[in-house]
């Protein structure tokens, strides 16, 4: 008789879920129809089309892809920001798994450092961007030189704003991984012997994987779009003119790539740049899920 009634009472609860379940998520399927969906579809379709206005849109096939393919400059900001997405990629998760374990071994004063390292990441990418190039520029004028004249200057600058804003960030994820450790298996280490780098590599690291996958996730894709601190740090600059008298910016990004393309003068700019955030899209996708694809599988299931 109680399963019989507690079975009746989950029903009962489980009615009115089922009736007004839609109500409440109507509003946020339409929005997120409107505002995603849809002009994620148009977006695809346009990137096949000669346009000024979406009203106006002619459809040219693959032509927007055929020139994003052979525009130099697009060529250039992939290989760019392939480097700049790896490097950061790197720098941002050894620093943040440093700063996580050292905040997690009892010393004083953690709380604080967490928060300190923590703030940058409430600034926004415009702010920081022209806070940091103020900066180099600053620095750098006592030897002559200025950020948006070095191509060198530039990509190991956007390199430390993005660690600087990033870091903080990704450091509160490994804390979370890190005191989720079991302990058993800690204190089973000590009681074996085992030295602190075979503790970090053979206990610790796998367990705090799942971190692991998601900090380097989300580190890899915004590398990949990172495109507000391009523009207001570099702007793509310094630039080389090419022997047909066009310029390749040496410091643009593919996001930053796209929207100057877009635009630029001429009638077809706008659909090469649709053709061009296309690509942009299903390369990033791809990339993520090929990196959660591979680190999900060095997850310790617990």
């Amino acid at each position: 008789m109680k399963k019989k009634k507690m079975s009746g009472g989950a029903n009962a609860l489980s009615k009115p879920l089922g009736r007004w379940g839609w109500f409440f998520l109507g509003p946020v399927f339409a929005a997120f129809c409107i505002g995603f969906v849809w002009p994620f579809l148009q977006g695809i379709y346009l990137s096949f089309c000669e346009f000024k206005l979406i009203s106006n849109a002619k459809f040219t096939g693959f032509d927007n892809y055929i020139a994003a393919f052979t525009d130099a400059t697009f060529l250039r900001s992939f290989w760019y920001t392939a480097i700049f997405a790896i490097v950061s990629l790197v720098l941002i998760n050894v620093l943040a798994f440093l700063v996580a374990y050292v905040l997690t071994q009892g010393i004083k004063g953690s709380n604080l450092f967490r928060t300190v390292f923590f703030m940058p990441n409430l600034i926004g990418g415009i702010v920081l961007g022209y806070i940091w190039s103020m900066i180099f520029d600053g620095v750098l004028s006592r030897y002559d030189t200025s950020i948006l004249q070095e191509s060198g200057w530039g990509f190991w600058g956007l390199i430390i704003l993005l660690c600087w804003q990033q870091v903080g960030y990704m450091m509160i994820i490994y804390i979370a991984g890190l005191q989720a450790v079991p302990e058993d298996m800690l204190e089973a280490a000590r009681i074996d012997g085992a030295r602190g780098d075979q503790t970090l590599f053979r206990v610790i690291i796998p367990n705090v994987m799942p971190s692991i996958t998601i900090c380097t996730f989300l580190s890899l894709t915004n590398g990949f779009k990172l495109f507000d601190q391009n523009l207001a740090l570099t702007a793509g600059l310094p630039f080389i003119i090419q022997p047909d008298g066009s310029a390749i910016k040496t410091t643009e990004m593919m996001a930053l790539n796209i929207y100057q393309t877009f635009y630029s003068q001429g009638s077809t700019s706008p659909g090469i740049a649709q053709a061009k955030a296309v690509i942009f899209f299903l390369l990033v996708a791809g990339l993520g899920l090929a990196q959660l694809s591979i680190t999900r599988k060095k997850e310790v299931q617990q």
